[in-house]
């Protein structure tokens, strides 16, 4: 990534959505009108102001973070239960809106000059959520057809977003990382099969693509106030991880069931590292300095030039997630500080082509 500073300030993806926002999502359903045009660079606005590097547009246009495979490719029925947005695949995926993600750079382009951040769920993930072993099985009669169904629509997504000038694309996995957890590892009669075929989806979506960095968001799942899914630190799953060709890991550190951050010393030297070291979930507002003291604590597993500083996860990954804005804004603003304070202390011990751009 150039042209950024030593530990960027980064967002995960979402931001959470005001009432306004979910009115104009859920009640109007047209993710590109001129109010939600206006609500983007809101939100763009918002993390200017709290001092982020690298910015996205608070995945506001979309009613949760898998159902934009439902505006790409048809195939795929929707409904709402519960308050909430469910999707299942019920006929052939048949790409019919190619470029969906890139119009979202492509508006983040013309209205920002920090680099932009665009967002996809990763081909296992989808597998998992929207295949159903009734209604699905015309369609697809296995999961892992599915699977394989979507990296060509995904594939050739991604290139369409470096090609409208995303310099980060992520993937988003959550159900990888849940692999951490003995109990989630139970459920399966060949744990380590299953997480090789996850992480060989997410290689054959990035397959040939250049032009931007290509980064996987690994979290053991975002429930809010509620906390989180799974349990464990990260060492069970990177032998698994170092297999991977993306080029940036995007990890959860601030919760305590995230484990040691000595895991973080057997990832392969080719990997950044987006260091969650600010908390997503819950009310407490981290301090610059807290946030300053899991990156020190990092640092001494992982170089200063590969860590760049973000949340542990999207602070609303669904559309109707309860978290206040001014919330986030003050935590994004915190790990901005953060991000100035490190530099001041570190960029003195740095090469010179290190200390200004990464």
């Amino acid at each position: 990534m150039t042209n950024l500073p030593l530990f960027p300030a980064s967002i995960v993806g979402s931001l959470p959505r005001p009432l306004f926002v979910q009115d104009i999502i859920l009640n109007q359903g047209d993710p590109w009108s001129p109010e939600m045009d206006n609500a983007v660079r809101y939100a763009l606005a918002l993390q200017e102001s709290a001092g982020l590097d690298i910015v996205s547009d608070g995945e506001w246009r979309r009613k949760s973070y898998l159902e934009p495979i439902a505006q790409v490719a048809s195939g795929i029925a929707h409904w709402f239960k519960d308050g909430q947005s469910w999707h299942t695949i019920v006929t052939p995926l048949q790409q019919v809106n190619p470029g969906w993600f890139a119009r979202e750079a492509k508006f983040l382009k013309q209205h920002t000059g920090r680099q932009i951040k665009v967002c996809l769920p990763s081909p296992y993930l989808l597998g998992e959520r929207l295949w159903d072993s009734e209604r699905s099985r015309q369609a697809y009669p296995t999961r892992a057809e599915f699977r394989a169904a979507l990296v060509p629509i995904l594939r050739a997504e991604i290139k369409l977003l470096a090609e409208a000038g995303a310099d980060i694309i992520q993937i988003d996995d959550p159900h990888i990382c849940l692999f951490v957890d003995s109990a989630v590892r139970a459920k399966y009669p060949d744990p380590e099969a299953e997480l090789a075929e996850a992480c060989r989806l997410v290689n054959a979506t990035v397959e040939g693509i250049t032009g931007a960095t290509t980064a996987l968001h690994l979290c053991r799942r975002n429930k809010g106030r509620r906390g989180w899914i799974g349990e464990g630190g990260y060492e069970p799953i990177i032998p698994a991880l170092a297999n991977l060709r993306v080029n940036q890991l995007v990890m959860e550190y601030s919760i305590p069931v995230a484990g040691d951050l000595r895991a973080l010393r057997l990832l392969p030297q080719r990997f950044t590292v987006g260091l969650g070291c600010v908390d997503c979930r819950f009310a407490h507002i981290d301090t610059p300095e807290e946030i300053v003291a899991r990156v020190q604590r990092a640092l001494r597993y992982v170089p200063a030039e590969r860590i760049i500083l973000n949340p542990d996860c999207g602070f609303a990954p669904g559309s109707q997630a309860e978290v206040p804005l001014d919330e986030a804004y003050q935590k994004l603003k915190n790990e901005a500080r953060a991000a100035e304070i490190l530099r001041a202390q570190y960029s003195r011990m740095m090469p010179p082509s290190l200390s200004g751009a990464g």
